[in-house]
């Protein structure tokens, strides 16, 4: 593997640091075919973790008969023993019932998973997008309540398959419901990856507008049209410091057809190092563990990186 690494150049208005919100473990793996064992999960996390990720999603609570790849939520964090648990070990809860699983578990930080639009809140959790704020009412008030930290994901910010292009208004109104019951931090997702750099920059006024400061916010982009590096520099420039990525550009979601993998860790890695701003990753680390994941998935890594550095 070659070390090569891009040339310091810094930008004028980026952060000093990012934090990588890591979901390879949970969003990558929900969309495989593939089975991967308990063991291999938690050895992929504690590569992860080695690597200097300190945020890692490890996995979702939700009924094996939704998510089989992801059934073993119990066993993984059990698995993992220390290294599982933390504020820096956030698993997703679906209900209250996952939540309850989650903390018998003895984990410390949940993240919720709502929808900007109507189709996909019926599609993913058979509910309306208001029933479904009314279903995590309780799971973040009790979460709080257990001394967790919690974060509520938006999903189709961007664009629906469905209902096509998604007025800002709307994902506002969303978000912030949803950050009015109490969440520390909101992620938003371009789930079919059809947003564009002048769209992210209004999407982060309007929430800055209605009280959410880019501080609470992170943001995941899915590259799905090859636009989620260009997306991640424009918001980190209006002054976004958590970006979400998949190790080795694993994942997608299960329930919209149209959505590709997540933006790949080490291509995010890259551009930061390239950009001056600190991440704490060691890319080879990361690279080795990229691929040794695509060796038990049985195809090789999306991520660019990932394939130049292990030409």
């Amino acid at each position: 593997m070659s070390s090569m690494l891009p040339m310091v150049q810094p930008r004028s208005g980026m952060p000093e640091r990012v934090t990588i919100y890591e979901v390879g473990p949970r969003d990558g793996l929900q969309n495989e075919s593939t089975r991967v064992p308990t063991e291999v999960k938690a050895e992929f996390v504690r590569r992860l973790v080695a690597a200097g990720l300190d945020t890692v999603e490890l996995t979702s609570f939700v009924p094996q008969r939704w998510v089989p790849q992801l059934g073993d939520a119990e066993e993984l964090v059990a698995a993992l023993g220390p290294v599982g648990v933390g504020r820096q070990r956030p698993v997703l809860v679906p209900n209250e019932r996952g939540l309850e699983r989650a903390l018998e578990a003895g984990v410390s930080a949940v993240a919720v998973f709502g929808s900007a639009t109507e189709t996909f809140a019926r599609k993913n959790l058979n509910r309306s997008v208001a029933e479904s704020v009314d279903m995590f009412a309780p799971v973040v008030s009790r979460a709080l309540d257990a001394g967790a930290w919690v974060r509520a994901y938006v999903s189709m910010c961007f664009g629906d398959p469905w209902e096509g292009p998604v007025p800002v208004e709307q994902v506002v109104d969303v978000c912030a419901r949803l950050m009015d019951l109490g969440c520390d931090q909101l992620s938003v997702g371009d789930t079919i990856g059809v947003g564009t750099p002048g769209h992210v920059e209004r999407l982060l006024d309007a929430l800055e507008e209605v009280g959410i400061g880019v501080d609470q916010v992170g943001v995941h982009f899915h590259d799905t049209y090859g636009q989620a590096l260009s997306n991640t520099v424009t918001a980190l420039g209006r002054g976004v410091s958590v970006v979400d990525a998949s190790a080795g550009g694993l994942g997608g979601c299960p329930y919209a057809r149209s959505a590709t993998g997540n933006l790949a860790t080490e291509d995010l890695v890259w551009t930061l190092t390239g950009l001056g701003v600190e991440h704490g990753v060691d890319l080879d680390t990361l690279v080795e563990t990229s691929g040794w994941m695509a060796g038990h998935l049985g195809r090789p890594s999306p991520s660019r990186v990932v394939r130049a550095l292990s030409g």
